[in-house]
């Protein structure tokens, strides 16, 4: 067996690296220092190079919903192209096992919570990240496709919002927790008397340590055959405005916490419903409160050389 793991500097891909090198599985990691996934030529000649047996998808163009009503030429367009050539590549190859990551987004905006997997197409997306949700959409749909006219053994997998060692901290591209993560260490280091966070704090989300998704993720590669996608989460939610309070307790910042209400909310709750991976036999293990704390700490030792851009 050769396990391929693609994007495997980005926060996903050095996660499950990690998780498979803790339990001694040998694999191969490739980033775009390796290849251009979006070349159709590179991914041929990188699967004739490795002959992979599985796949682990960790590439994609992501961000967070700044980035993602800045630039939805590119993460439709960027994801399409990228993810068109490992699967086509993949039948190609005759790979066996190969694992799409989709993302909680691609849920429809007013989903009945918590959002199982069969609500998927049953509503309208929501609009800040309907460009790179469709992307997804497609994916996963090419994913199934692939089993059910030629009888691949492919799943797809849809993450709730990730967070760890190794995120993107770039203010303007982030996702919420990184964003806080950075805002909060400026914060505390410059002194400042406030600080201003996006929107007015009220919306809910549901926050995964990168490396309990990528141990779910492994255990669901193993265990789960199915074609619908299975959803990879906690299972419980908070607002934003008790994360920026855990963010304060965390970095030890006592200035005032400011909302800048003008500043679109997005989707009020995302919160996925996780009983198909209960039936598999996995939990999550690192706690909220842990795992921002042990990431805060990474950042404080690593920020200066922290990723400002998106790497896969």
């Amino acid at each position: 067996m050769t396990i391929l793991v693609l994007g495997s500097k980005g926060l996903v891909g050095s996660a499950v690296c990690r998780n498979l090198t803790s339990n001694g599985k040998d694999y191969i990691a490739v980033s775009r220092a390796d290849a251009d996934l979006k070349d159709f030529n590179q991914v041929d000649e990188l699967f004739k190079k490795i002959k992979p047996t599985v796949i682990i998808c960790g590439a994609a163009k992501v961000g967070g919903m700044l980035a993602n009503k800045t630039y939805p030429v590119e993460f439709l367009l960027e994801n399409l192209i990228l993810q068109n050539n490992i699967l086509q590549n993949a039948y190609n190859h005759q790979v066996d096992k190969l694992v799409f990551l989709g993302s909680s987004c691609i849920y429809p905006a007013q989903a009945k919570q918590p959002i199982s997997e069969d609500s998927l197409l049953t509503g309208l997306l929501e609009k800040t990240n309907e460009a790179y949700a469709i992307a997804k959409i497609a994916g996963l749909k090419l994913v199934q496709s692939y089993r059910s006219e030629y009888g691949m053994k492919w799943i797809s997998v849809m993450p709730t919002n990730l967070y760890g060692p190794g995120d993107n901290y770039d203010l303007n591209n982030s996702h919420v927790l990184a964003a806080f993560i950075r805002k909060f260490y400026d914060a505390k280091k410059s002194s400042v008397e406030s600080i201003q966070l996006w929107g007015s704090g009220n919306p809910r989300r549901e926050f995964m340590h990168v490396d309990d998704f990528a141990s779910a993720l492994v255990h669901v590669l193993e265990n789960y055959e199915s074609s619908e996608p299975i959803n990879i989460g906690t299972g419980e939610d908070i607002s934003i405005k008790e994360l920026a309070h855990i963010m304060c307790e965390i970095s030890g910042y006592t200035g005032k916490v400011k909302w800048d209400t003008t500043i679109q909310d997005g989707t009020y709750q995302k919160l996925l419903n996780i009983d198909k991976l209960k039936v598999l036999g996995w939990k999550p293990e690192i706690s909220l409160i842990e795992g921002i704390s042990s990431t805060y700490e990474w950042f404080k030792q690593h920020h200066k050389n922290s990723r400002l851009d998106v790497q896969v």
